[in-house]
């Protein structure tokens, strides 16, 4: 077996002290460059990889960020972690992705994972409920809430989808097009985005003179298998002529309902859908949608952590961006 690469076996080889090879490394100015380009050339020969656990001992960043998402099933959480980790490596950010499912255990196991390798900070989607004194783990981190919220032990920056306004134009548009019998597909209100969305919806609808009946509305922990199964309910008697879906896995689902009845959008059944993937574009001409500013808030979402990094972050914020109502041929 070789023998293990370090810092003082390179500097063994070159004839400098070890603490010459830690500077050039580390990219310090008191190193010439003809000794900093044999460093890195010699370290790159041996394969050398430097120690993120010792770079954080001495003090240093190690630059680590860490993404908690749900599921990467869906386009939008995918596009969101593509565009993020490709910001992520122009700013010199090491980006871990760990998928939770919504589950306390798995988002509790994530976390601890991003502390031991001295992890600085953490963009997550919060898992639906976490016991008392859950969010010791995430007190080491600097904690960006992303898309829902939820109540935790200190103070955290949030990302978040203003998407009220979006959902409102989507009621007004089809209150205007002669329905009335409009329902919604959402998230569990035990999820604050799942609140927040019924909130919008409920509002649209009543400052429209419209009641919500309750057997026009569906909510459950979101999945395609809940909105394809809420989609059928909604058609059995023809409850609802319209729909508008609150989610994005709960939207393709629901999408998927329609298409295997062969329903005829708008002509059997309106319908709005959330997330914007690229196939809502062509699908029977053009499926109406919430689009969510996907690029955008990846692209804020790698410059909060890398002001984190750069201790530039320290403040609390919350910044929404808004969502839209795109008119297609469904709606």
């Amino acid at each position: 077996m070789s023998d293990r690469v370090t810092i003082k076996s390179i500097a063994r080889d070159l004839g400098i002290s070890h603490m010459t090879v830690s500077r050039a490394l580390s990219n310090h100015p008191n190193v010439s460059e003809e000794t900093r380009r044999a460093v890195l050339a010699r370290a790159e020969e041996l394969g050398y990889v430097r120690s993120a656990a010792a770079k954080a001992m001495r003090g240093d960043g190690t630059r680590i960020v860490g993404l908690l998402l749900p599921t990467l099933v869906n386009e939008f959480y995918a596009r969101f972690a593509d565009t993020l980790a490709a910001a992520c490596e122009e700013k010199a950010l090491h980006l871990i992705i760990h998928l939770t499912n919504d589950e306390p255990q798995k988002e509790r196991q994530a976390l601890l994972r991003l502390r031991e390798v001295q992890a600085g900070a953490v963009i997550m989607v919060p898992a639906p409920a976490a016991g008392e004194g859950e969010d010791r783990n995430l007190r080491s981190l600097r904690v960006v809430q992303f898309i829902r919220q939820r109540p935790l032990e200190f103070p955290a920056s949030a990302l978040l989808i203003g998407d009220g306004p979006a959902i409102e134009d989507a009621v007004n548009h089809l209150v205007a097009a002669g329905h009335s019998k409009i329902g919604y597909i959402g998230a569990d209100p035990v999820l604050s985005s799942g609140r927040g969305r019924l909130a919008a919806f409920t509002e649209a609808m009543e400052g429209k003179g419209k009641t919500v009946a309750a057997e026009l509305v569906r909510t459950a922990p979101p999945s395609f298998e809940m909105g394809c199964r809420s989609l059928v309910s909604l058609l059995e008697g023809k409850r609802a002529t319209a729909v508008v879906c609150g989610g994005f896995e709960i939207s393709s689902g629901a999408l998927e309902a329609c298409l295997r009845q062969g329903l005829d959008m708008p002509g059997d059944m309106a319908f709005v859908g959330y997330g914007d993937p690229a196939h809502y574009a062509w699908i029977n001409g053009g499926i109406s949608t919430i689009s969510l500013p996907v690029n955008a808030l990846a692209r804020e979402a790698a410059a909060i952590l890398d002001r984190s990094m750069t201790g530039d972050g320290e403040g609390v914020a919350t910044i929404t961006f808004p969502a839209a109502f795109l008119k297609r041929r469904s709606a």
